[in-house]
C-alpha cells in the first residue's frame, strides 16, 4: 500500500499522463471574460488575393478609383492582443442590459422568428451596440480585428476554409428563414473558436467606411478612417448569397439604420480585462 502511494505521487509530480502519452502540454490562455477567445498579437493578411490579382497598378493612380473593389489589396497588418466574444450579443445578454440601462427595446424586439433568447440581437443601431459594449465594459472591434478573429491563421475565404459554405456551416441564402442560435452551426466555427462569422447576422464593427482605405492604411493597428457616413458591417447574414458572406467582404450602411439582418459582438483589451 504504501509503495503505491509513493508511485501515485511520483506520477502526479511528473504529469503522468503527459510523460506517459509523449504528448506536449498545451498552454491555454484562460479568458477573463466568460465567453470570450484570446486572439494573439502578430500579422495577418487582411483584403483579397484574387482582387490583388486582378488590380491593374495604373488604376491606383488614377482619380476614380471605384473600380479597385472595397476589398483590394490584401496586404499585411499588425494587430495587438485582443479578445473577441464567441458568440454574437444574444437577445438574452441584450435584454439585461435593457433591464439595467432603461433603454427603449431595439425594432424586431417582439418578432417572434427573431426575439428568441439565444439568437443575436438585431434591429440595434451602430450607437446602440457601441453603448452595449461599452456597459459591459467592452467595445465594438475594428474591421481589421474583426477580420483576423473570422479568418484565424490562414487567409481563408471563409472561417473553415476555402469550401464553399452549405446550410451545416452558415445561416444564409434565406435558408432558415431567419437568424439562427448563436454557435448552432457547429462546423463553421474559425481557427480560434469563433461562431457565426459568416452569416447569421451582419455585424457592427467600429470604422468608418472608406472604399480605398487599404491603400493608406497603417501596418499596425489600423483605426479606420476618421470620419465618414456609413459604418462598416461585416460578415454578411442570413438573407445573402455566398459571395456576400465571405471573410473579405465590406458592407457598410448609416449608423441608424436598425436592420433585422444586423448585430454585433464585442471585444477586450489584455489591459482593460485583466483589471476587471
Amino acid at each position: 500500500m504504501r509503495l503505491r502511494i509513493i508511485v501515485l505521487a511520483v506520477m502526479g509530480l511528473l504529469g503522468w499522463a503527459g510523460v506517459a502519452t509523449g504528448a506536449p502540454v498545451k498552454k491555454v490562455t484562460p479568458s477573463p471574460f466568460p465567453g470570450m477567445v484570446f486572439i494573439p498579437e502578430g500579422a495577418f493578411e487582411m483584403g483579397s488575393r484574387k482582387s490583388l490579382r486582378e488590380l491593374d497598378p495604373v488604376s491606383i493612380f488614377q482619380a476614380d478609383r471605384h473600380m479597385l473593389g472595397p476589398e483590394d489589396p490584401a496586404h499585411e497588418v499588425i494587430l495587438d492582443a485582443f479578445y473577441i466574444d464567441v458568440y454574437e450579443v444574444t437577445n438574452r445578454e441584450y435584454g439585461e442590459y435593457l433591464e439595467a440601462s432603461k433603454k427603449k427595446p431595439p425594432r424586431y424586439w417582439d418578432d417572434t422568428r427573431l426575439n428568441q433568447p439565444d439568437q443575436p440581437v438585431v434591429g440595434v443601431s451602430w450607437k446602440e451596440a457601441r453603448n452595449y459594449c461599452q456597459w459591459r465594459k467592452k467595445r465594438l472591434p475594428t474591421e481589421a480585428e474583426w477580420e483576423k478573429a473570422a479568418r484565424g491563421k490562414r487567409p481563408v475565404k471563409y472561417p473553415w476554409g476555402d469550401n464553399p459554405p452549405d446550410k451545416s456551416l452558415a445561416n444564409f441564402d434565406n435558408q432558415y428563414g431567419q437568424t439562427t442560435p448563436v454557435g448552432s452551426l457547429k462546423k463553421g466555427i474559425s481557427d480560434y473558436g469563433v461562431y457565426d462569422m459568416s452569416g447569421n447576422v451582419s455585424e457592427w464593427v467600429k470604422d468608418w467606411h472608406y472604399p480605398e482605405y487599404y491603400l493608406f492604411s497603417p501596418k499596425e493597428n489600423p483605426p479606420g478612417p476618421e470620419k465618414g457616413v456609413y459604418k462598416i458591417i461585416r460578415g454578411g447574414n442570413w438573407r445573402n448569397n455566398a459571395e456576400d458572406i465571405r471573410l473579405t467582404y465590406r458592407n457598410a450602411t448609416v449608423p441608424k439604420a436598425r436592420s433585422n439582418t444586423v448585430g454585433f459582438r464585442c471585444v477586450a483589451d489584455p489591459l482593460k480585462a485583466s483589471s476587471q
